[in-house]
């Protein structure tokens, strides 16, 4: 299963890297701090996904990470769009300290 991940990671982390340039100007994802957050966003999904389907979490439980999920995700964006398409180390710090307190929430 993790390699499967690992995969799946790198597939995505190759289709960041070549991303069409109108892509990079949109939205910046080739930045590599972008690319650590998108594919945390990514990773963390899978996690709560793979829990639901075990049964360690609820539909609902499920739900509510996945929504804190996609806020961070909103904000990521926002970020973005307020620095031409790039995050800055500081709100890369706080988009991580975000996805900290989410896999936590998640478990293991």
């Amino acid at each position: 299963m993790k390699s499967k991940l690992i995969l799946a990671l790198a597939g995505a982390a190759s289709l960041l890297t070549f991303a069409t340039p109108s892509m990079a100007a949109d939205w910046g994802q080739r930045h590599p701090r972008q690319a650590e957050v998108l594919a945390r966003e990514h990773h963390q999904i899978h996690r709560i996904n793979a829990e639901r389907r075990r049964g360690e979490i609820t539909g609902r439980e499920a739900r509510a990470l996945r929504a804190s999920d996609r806020a961070i995700a909103r904000q990521d964006r926002a970020y973005a769009r307020a620095n031409g398409g790039r995050i800055t180390r500081a709100e890369q710090h706080r988009l991580n300290a975000e996805e900290n307190a989410t896999s936590r929430a998640i478990g293991h």
